[in-house]
């Protein structure tokens, strides 16, 4: 499933940066199987530094841009508050649906190679009026013109 998305690989404009990190892998590294498919499946600890005083609420997106179909949607989370630590296995605000059709994390699960994962972070000037489930390009068009600060870590994963 191909997705043309307006924030993947990264959003237009002069936005702030965040800092996001986790304790799990550093900028760069191999994400450890226990939060991929070939493990427990659920999403690493993330820490999100420099939020904007003036931000109202989080949205993280995670993304794989090197399927062979396009860039495939792991976790979809908006609504998350802006100052909060976002703890493994944690779900930190209202989800929509991910490319596995699920409501949920998806972990790393690539088919063949090294696919490289984005958890993509922004600061918003408001909470999203987004339905529960919803997808991609809802949670995209809700978040027009209300971005405020961005930042993302990117982490590896091959199957073994």
């Amino acid at each position: 499933m191909k997705h043309q998305t307006q924030t993947f690989p990264e959003p237009l404009g002069p936005y702030s940066a965040l800092r996001i990190s986790s304790t799990a892998f550093k900028e760069g590294e191999f994400i450890p199987s226990r939060y991929t498919c070939d493990g427990h499946d659920v999403n690493p600890p993330l820490s999100v530094h420099s939020v904007p005083e003036k931000s109202k609420s989080l949205v993280l997106i995670v993304a794989d841009p090197d399927c062979p179909g396009g860039t495939w949607i792991h976790w979809l989370v908006w609504n998350i508050p802006p100052g909060a630590s976002i703890a493994e296995n944690e779900i930190p605000g209202e989800e929509g649906t991910n490319d596995f059709k699920k409501v949920h994390f998806g972990g790393p699960c690539p088919p063949s190679g090294v696919h490289r994962y984005y958890f993509k972070i922004y600061a918003l000037d408001c909470l999203l009026n987004a339905a529960p489930g919803s997808g991609i390009r809802q949670v995209e068009k809700a978040m027009e013109g209300h971005v405020l600060a961005f930042g993302q870590l990117m982490g590896r994963y091959r199957r073994h």
